[in-house]
């Protein structure tokens, strides 16, 4: 070969493997923007079940014939699907993967709410709207899990992304519920079922990536995936009541708010934009607080002021429902940020992915059973007294706990060094 070709062929082969890593380089950052928008579309997914159902809950009780008490059995739907499904999430992540599991869970939230907008009764709406919120519980579980996996460097932003974009998606289900259900003539099963629409979006974009990602469960992370006695953990409990006590008063203001403005004469449109008040407090301070949280070794403070808004939006609400409203709204909105903060310190305490899995689906499993008692409750407390005083006396009275709680679970620890047994810890 001359001496040219030679060179020439030498010059080609040192490029090439420069250009297959641009490629590559380039490749991975259009699938990193996907992911990360797969991410937002999966968490714009997460409340719209619940909370385009609130203001639009008379018309759907008075149409499947449901009493109070089933109404409030209704907004418990959530927290038991999410116990339920939620402890399922990682024996699920381990044999497929978390990615694979998401998107089945976004499958089920488009399915669930397309089809109970065709439910011809009480028992069989209940039984599509847990099919739509197992999704969400999966989904709730595991979204944390992919993020601590994938962005492992980015976990504040990523959870501040996450946060703000369920954020808008509570936000806007419950502010355009109303106004949309009218546009298609005034059935409720149209507000309602139009849902599903934005549920099949976030399955189209999560689908090329997990095609892309091709986990194998426990294959793809084993190491990471590996069991912890996390019951051993103080800070998982305390992470556990902490979830458990804040998801109460988020679902209940989801699912009661409008209807507590709406008996002190608020009309139901306006009802509506009160949620939603309440619900877009919470997109920019989803996307800061997390950010916030993640730079400090403790979260304390931030347990204290989301409580302390709780406590005075409540009484609000008990006293002058319609006088202060705007403000009632705001601070109650502020007090339903403990969602994201709570998100934030649960990838905080743990090290790994797969700890984060286990912490995940602890924390969320049982803080959602914790809930349902009172989600309950609350509606049979309405049921009883037909006045909003005490089930709001309630819930204010429930954050003094939620607080406490938080400010144990706000230290910073991690449940590796803790969830071990105590021999093993004396040998360390």
């Amino acid at each position: 070969m001359p001496a040219a070709d030679t060179t020439t062929s030498a010059r080609t082969e040192s490029r090439t493997p420069a250009a297959e890593r641009s490629a590559t380089s380039g490749s991975a950052k259009y699938l990193g923007w996907l992911f990360a928008v797969a991410i937002a579309a999966a968490a714009f997914n997460l409340r719209p079940v619940v909370t385009s159902l609130g203001p639009l809950l008379d018309q759907v009780r008075d149409d499947l014939g449901m009493n109070p008490t089933l109404a409030g059995l209704l907004t418990a739907v959530p927290s038991l699907c999410f116990a339920l499904f939620g402890f399922a999430a990682p024996v699920a992540a381990r044999r497929i993967g978390p990615i694979a599991v998401v998107t089945a869970g976004m499958g089920a939230i488009t399915a669930g709410v397309l089809a109970r907008s065709f439910a011809g009764g009480t028992a069989v709406f209940l039984l599509l709207t847990a099919l739509a919120m197992a999704g969400v519980a999966v989904s709730n579980v595991l979204l944390p899990v992919v993020i601590k996996r994938y962005f492992p460097e980015k976990v504040g932003p990523m959870i501040g992304l996450y946060s703000m974009a369920l954020s808008a998606g509570t936000a806007l289900a419950a502010l355009v519920s109303v106004p949309l259900t009218n546009a298609l003539g005034g059935d409720w099963r149209h507000g309602l079922g139009v849902w599903a629409a934005l549920g099949a979006l976030a399955l189209v974009l999560w689908l090329p990536v997990l095609i892309a990602k091709r986990e194998r469960g426990e294959r793809a992370d084993g190491a990471a995936l590996a069991r912890l006695p996390i019951t051993r953990s103080r800070t998982a409990w305390a992470l556990a009541c902490f979830f458990g006590l804040q998801a109460t008063g988020a679902y209940v203001v989801m699912g009661w708010l409008p209807k507590i403005f709406q008996d002190a004469g608020v009309d139901k449109g306006t009802s509506g934009v009160l949620l939603a008040v309440t619900m877009v407090i919470g997109v920019p301070v989803s996307f800061v607080l997390p950010n916030l949280a993640a730079r400090r070794g403790d979260q304390r403070p931030f347990v204290v002021v989301l409580a302390s808004c709780g406590i005075v939006g409540y009484a609000g609400l008990a006293f002058a429902p319609a006088g202060g409203a705007w403000v009632w709204a705001v601070l109650v909105g502020l007090s339903n940020c403990a969602f994201p903060l709570v998100l934030t310190m649960i990838g905080l305490r743990a090290r790994t992915a797969g700890g984060v899995a286990q912490l995940s689906a602890f924390a969320q499993g049982v803080g959602y059973l914790i809930s349902v008692p009172g989600l309950i409750l609350i509606g049979r407390i309405y049921d009883i007294t037909g006045q909003w005083y005490w089930p709001l006396g309630f819930l204010a009275l429930l954050l003094v706990p939620q607080m406490l709680f938080g400010l144990r679970a706000a230290r910073a620890r991690h449940i590796e060094d803790e969830a071990v047994h105590p021999v093993e810890q004396a040998k360390a």
